[in-house]
């Protein structure tokens, strides 16, 4: 099993049924799979603060959202996860391609890479970053349950040691 798959088959084993997305190169194989699953309904989006408010209203007509994402555009979407998310209790799975770690090659994404987990912090979003594909499966399959009981988004940081390492 490769990193994607594992990925995949913990959002399977989620339950998750509605994924918003943006185009990144490490999630490229995961989206192909997930716009591939006819029980997924799968909306791509141009910016992340759109994917938050669309996974609102998914999530009020009754889907188990997610949000696949580069960590470099969290910054966009701090409103939306405060005004929005926390405040009506909404969760969400935020999947993110974390850039900017050990291995980046681009010197451009590591202050983001590293003001990642501290935002996540300041705005009290649990997160985890699996190691593994069989750390992924395990993390991203109870996820969905992690979120809805505590009424909060939850992170999934795949640094780049992850997609490498597998």
């Amino acid at each position: 099993m490769d990193t994607s798959e594992a990925v995949y088959k913990g959002i399977k084993n989620a339950g998750i049924d509605f994924i918003v997305s943006l185009p990144c190169v490490n999630l490229s194989k995961l989206l192909i799979m997930v716009e591939d699953d006819e029980d997924i309904i799968h909306v791509p989006v141009t910016r992340e603060e759109e994917g938050i408010g669309i996974c609102a209203g998914a999530y009020l007509a009754g889907k188990k959202i997610a949000i696949l994402m580069q960590n470099s555009g969290l910054g966009n979407c701090v409103n939306g996860l405060t005004s929005l998310f926390e405040l009506y209790k909404i969760p969400l799975v935020m999947i993110m391609s974390h850039r900017g770690t050990d291995g980046e090659s681009i010197v451009g994404q590591v202050p983001m890479g590293e003001a990642t987990p501290k935002i996540l912090d300041s705005l009290n979003i649990e997160h985890f970053k699996p190691n593994n594909d069989k750390e992924a499966i395990d993390i991203v399959s109870k996820s969905w349950d992690v979120s809805s009981k505590n009424e909060m988004p939850i992170g999934i940081l795949l640094e780049i040691k992850y997609w490498t390492s597998c």
